[in-house]
This record gives structure tokens, C-alpha cells and sequence, in this order.
């Protein structure tokens, strides 16, 4: 696991964009709790850095698929799912990890 940041400065309602190991990751504080996802859309690969938010429900920008951030999968009866990190409280606060891949 390599910890990519710490979150204590993203208020509830934001988003923070961070890079790790050649991965994107976008990490969202809603209502208090942390969200870590890739950086991508598992449908086709789209940003999702800019996607709409509805309460935990994030909007991929290119398709409109809803994606449920605390399961990772899209809202209803599909099976496609996003990549998640856990996110782990830490002595510095809290903190997303990125399992390293390997090359």
C-alpha cells in the first residue's frame, strides 16, 4: 500500500485529483466520509475527475452511468464497477492507499 494524501484539508463536498505510481486518483470527502476511486471509467475510460455528484452518486461525464461511491458500482442492476482504494485512518490524519502494481 503507498499512501497517497492526506485528506484532513478536503472539506466535506470537495474533490481532490492526485497522482500515484502512473495512476490517477480522485478523492472525495462526502459529508465527512473519504472516497478514494481511479481515474477512470470502467465503461470506457472516460475522467470522471469532473463528474457530477448527487449526494455519494457520481456521474461519469461521458456516458451519464451512476456510480454509487460507497459500493463502486453503478446504481441499479448493472455490474460494472469502479477501482476503489481503501481509505485508512492514520497518526496524520486520513489517508488513501494504492496497492503498487506492478510492471
Amino acid at each position: 500500500m503507498i499512501p497517497i494524501d492526506t485528506v484532513d484539508e478536503l472539506p466535506p463536498g470537495k474533490r481532490k485529483l492526485v497522482f500515484v505510481d502512473g495512476r490517477s486518483v480522485v478523492i472525495f470527502n462526502i459529508e465527512g466520509t473519504v472516497y478514494a476511486i481511479e481515474n477512470s471509467c470502467p465503461h470506457n475510460g472516460a475522467s470522471l475527475a469532473s463528474g457530477q455528484l448527487d449526494g455519494h452518486v457520481l456521474r461519469c461525464p461521458a456516458h451519464g452511468l451512476r456510480f454509487d461511491l460507497a459500493t463502486g458500482c453503478i446504481r441499479g442492476a448493472g455490474s460494472l464497477c469502479l477501482t476503489t482504494f481503501p481509505v485508512q485512518k492514520a497518526e496524520s490524519g486520513v489517508v488513501a492507499s494504492v496497492t503498487r502494481t506492478e510492471v
